[in-house]
């Protein structure tokens, strides 16, 4: 091979080279695109955890209703929301246990190992914001649209704990701030828990021996018409207190007067 030749061949071979690491210079110098996955979980669901927390707060706590068992509920956010067909499961990354919801969409969540270790989730069918939870205490044996104080108390600190309460409504902002805790929530006027008769109601009554007090409404979004407070915090009134309800009903249309008969004399 001629010189000139062979020095045009090297420096080609040169060049080639230089640019090739520049390249990888440049590839080097750039930042990789990354991608973030979030969290696939849906905020309605719920942490298996933190409600097996508020069941065993239950049990410590069950001087405030003891009579009563524990249940957990399922309740519409909206009046046109369907409740029917509701399929709750607990599931964890192994682990896959159903739930039965009975025709009041309440439910008693079983207690699975597993799933406690694999941090499992309460899941429900059900789109983030149709639907909130609550702990759901009964005492047998109360008169007709009745509920009772303690059991309200009671209801308060299991649904705390167990976190079925979210804070990412602007309803609940205030669990944003100090009142966290059950304690926090549930001893205080400032908690401002929320509770939810059977159906809508016209007025609510707290009845203690000859004491008794209306209760106020909730001036929110979430089950206007079945939404109101209750005292919990106020250790003035005992746990035996009755809640009172006056239900919403259609007033029906008047009776025709009967016509008037003369007495036969």
């Amino acid at each position: 091979m001629r010189p000139l030749a062979c020095c045009l061949l090297l420096a080609c071979a040169f060049a080639a080279v230089t640019t090739a690491a520049k390249a990888q210079d440049t590839r080097a110098d750039t930042p990789v695109a990354t991608v973030n996955v979030t969290s696939t979980r849906d905020p309605v669901d719920k942490s298996y955890r933190k409600m097996i927390r508020g069941m065993e707060r239950f049990e410590r706590e069950h001087r405030f209703a003891p009579a009563a068992n524990l249940r957990f509920q399922l309740l519409p956010r909206t009046p046109d929301v369907k409740m029917t067909g509701i399929t709750l499961r607990v599931a964890g990354d192994t682990v896959s246990v159903p739930v039965p919801v009975a025709p009041d969409n309440s439910f008693v969540l079983p207690r699975n190992e597993q799933a406690l270790r694999e941090d499992a989730a309460v899941l429900a069918n059900r789109k983030t914001t149709s639907m909130t939870w609550r702990a759901l205490i009964r005492t047998p044996g109360l008169p007709p649209d009745t509920r009772r104080l303690g059991d309200l108390r009671l209801e308060c600190r299991v649904g705390v704990e167990a976190g079925l309460v979210s804070n990412s409504s602007p309803l609940f902002g205030w669990l944003s701030d100090a009142l966290t805790t059950p304690e926090g929530v549930c001893n205080s006027p400032q908690g401002n828990y929320l509770f939810f008769a059977d159906r809508p109601i016209f007025a609510v009554r707290l009845r203690a021996g000859e004491r008794s007090e209306v209760l106020p409404f909730c001036d929110c979004q979430v089950l206007l018409d079945r939404t109101y407070y209750a005292p919990i915090w106020d250790t003035s009134w005992p746990d035996d207190t009755l809640v009172e309800f006056e239900y919403m009903v259609d007033a029906a249309p008047p009776a025709a007067a009967a016509p008037a008969v003369e007495e036969s004399r």
